[in-house]
């Protein structure tokens, strides 16, 4: 992961949410439509898989993959589920590929700078992944 570490990690998970909610609808703007599944195409690079786990009134939860093979639709990692809030416009990662959710491993509730820490770590790493995204989204050509 990062070896970034600030100081206030509770202030800086809010912005990182934030951040990453808007970056979400920068990606894909029809995402708080979505009722299955998409798939983002681009030209020369892998396609987004987005895969609609859950909603309910106030939220969305996601899963978010990287699309390599197209004829037999095959998916590979990150595979990081996100929980969209959508009365406070925030996106938190609840897991990805590699870890799993935060109250499997902390079960006790007075470990929470362990608790911060680790979802500081997944959606520092979603902001990141979302960037790069970003980045690649330029020559997006069709959403299916």
């Amino acid at each position: 992961m990062s070896f970034l570490n600030p100081l206030n990690k509770s202030y800086s998970l809010e912005k990182i949410c934030e951040s990453n909610y808007a970056k979400l609808l920068k990606l894909l703007p029809d995402l708080l439509l979505l009722k299955h599944e998409s798939v983002g195409y681009s030209v020369n690079n892998v396609g987004l898989q987005i895969n609609l786990l859950g909603v309910s009134p106030y939220t969305l939860t996601l899963e978010l993959n990287h699309r390599f093979n197209f004829t037999i639709n095959q998916y590979t990692a990150p595979a990081i589920q996100v929980r969209l809030y959508l009365d406070m416009c925030l996106a938190e990662v609840l897991n990805d590929h590699d870890r799993v959710q935060v109250h499997k491993i902390f079960k006790d509730q007075s470990q929470s700078t362990d608790i911060m820490h680790y979802k500081w770590q997944l959606n520092y790493f979603l902001q990141k992944w979302l960037d790069h995204c970003l980045y690649k989204a330029q020559d997006i050509t069709k959403v299916a």
